[in-house]
């Protein structure tokens, strides 16, 4: 399992926590410091498209609105820290977030 996340995110460190617990291989990959390669990115855009983007995020506040119109792929790739998070790769689905049925989802509950 892949986790796509910042380790400064408190929602992020709460699914971490969860999914250590049950023993499942996990392979944490911070986009701040280890950033996204292009095929994922690319995966993770074609799943969520627009919603990939977090617009609660101080980055994305910071942004022009010429930015903010710009293309998802490209927002990412310039500023990785506006993907929403966590995105988790398992077993070749992916998901976005950690709401409830996400984490059931994830966590085979």
């Amino acid at each position: 399992m892949r986790f796509f996340g910042l380790k400064s995110c408190d929602t992020c460190r709460k699914a971490q926590k969860a999914i250590i617990a049950t023993n499942q291989p996990l392979k944490v990959i911070d986009v701040r410091a280890d950033g996204v390669s292009d095929a994922d990115l690319d995966q993770i855009v074609a799943r969520f498209g627009d919603a990939a983007i977090n617009r609660a995020s101080t980055t994305w506040r910071g942004l022009s609105d010429v930015e903010k119109a710009g293309d998802p792929a490209a927002l990412l790739a310039a500023n990785p820290t506006l993907m929403k998070r966590p995105v988790i790769e398992k077993n070749g689905v992916w998901t976005l977030g950690w709401k409830p049925d996400v984490a059931a989802q994830v966590l085979d509950v």
